[in-house]
């Protein structure tokens, strides 16, 4: 590991790269920097495992640095070394921002390359947290500008892509909504809330909901009623079709940071079979009025009889 050891002209680091290459379990490259202006260029230009701070109130004030260090956002593991007790010192110097105190009289090699394994092992652990959420931000990201574009291009099925293109500036029909890892904004185009009863949009907004969480095959006799209600009621699947955006917005918006892909899967599931019972029931509709009872003619009086006379 490379390591950084901070001192004063009076306490330099010697015995300290002496008592760590006595030690063979591991091996440390030690570099100094001598005073606090010098060793914040050497950590503001290389990059170190870690940094070692040696504490000398009146020449060297690691809480000084270590306070300076943080505010340039600087994330290495800092332990500091000192004369005093580890029982005055350890909590003040985690409330700076150092990952440990270690008394220079009471301590020793083995422990000092512990304290220095730890405090790395941590910081590597922080740093892939870091990476995973905002990978997890990203990947959130994408799913919500794809459920945008999936809406979007939904409604221009329904109302044609220049009707529903949004304008350069935000009016009524637009809105945004900014994804929770950066400043990225999705344009989301609402369509008009469809002229139905607020009853019917209030049954199906549960029904959505409750066909995310329960998925298909649960719901097929509640779908399969509510199809034959458009059908009574002489709703088009165009009206359907809106009716099923408006809430499945709605629905996606009120995520916020949560994942839309299976959102998305479910809903669609849900107006591919809601047009299938609605298409159905249209379809009977027909061959009623079309294939109207005709009385039948008694014996003997059928069209081949009639044409002999």
């Amino acid at each position: 590991m490379r390591v950084l050891y901070i001192s004063t002209t009076h306490r330099t680091g010697g015995w300290l790269a002496e008592a760590l290459a006595i030690d063979s379990a591991t091996t440390v490259i030690l570099e100094e920097a001598v005073g606090s202006m010098a060793g914040l260029a050497r950590l503001r230009d290389d990059a170190f495992d870690a940094v070692l701070v040696s504490h000398q109130p009146g020449e060297l004030d690691a809480l000084e640095l270590i306070e300076g260090y943080r505010t340039g956002v600087a994330d290495a593991p800092i332990i500091v070394m000192g004369t005093e007790s580890e029982q005055e010192m350890a909590a003040v110097c985690h409330e700076l921002g150092a990952d440990a105190y270690v008394c220079v009289n009471t301590t020793t090699t083995r422990n000092l390359l512990w304290v220095l394994a730890r405090a790395i092992e941590r910081h590597n652990l922080l740093r892939e947290s870091q990476r995973l959420v905002q990978s997890h931000q990203r990947r959130l990201q994408q799913e919500h500008d794809e459920a945008s574009r999936l809406l979007y291009e939904q409604h221009a099925l329904l109302n044609g892509i220049e009707t529903m293109r949004p304008s350069s500036s935000e009016d009524s029909s637009t809105r945004c909504a900014r994804g929770p890892s950066d400043d990225r904004v999705t344009i989301v185009v609402r369509g008009e809330p469809p002229e139905l009863p607020d009853e019917l949009l209030t049954h199906y907004r549960e029904l959505l909901r409750t066909y995310v969480i329960m998925g298909a095959g649960n719901l097929s006799s509640e779908i399969r009623r509510l199809a034959e209600l458009f059908t009574t009621a002489g709703i088009t699947p165009r009206e359907a079709m809106q009716l099923h955006l408006f809430v499945l917005e709605e629905l996606i918006q009120g995520l916020g940071a949560r994942s839309t892909r299976h959102v998305m899967t479910r809903a669609d599931l849900l107006a591919l079979e809601i047009m299938m019972y609605l298409a159905e029931g249209y379809r009977n509709c027909y061959l009623r009025r079309t294939t109207s009872d005709q009385q039948r003619l008694l014996p003997g009086f059928e069209q081949e009889t009639l044409a002999a006379f």
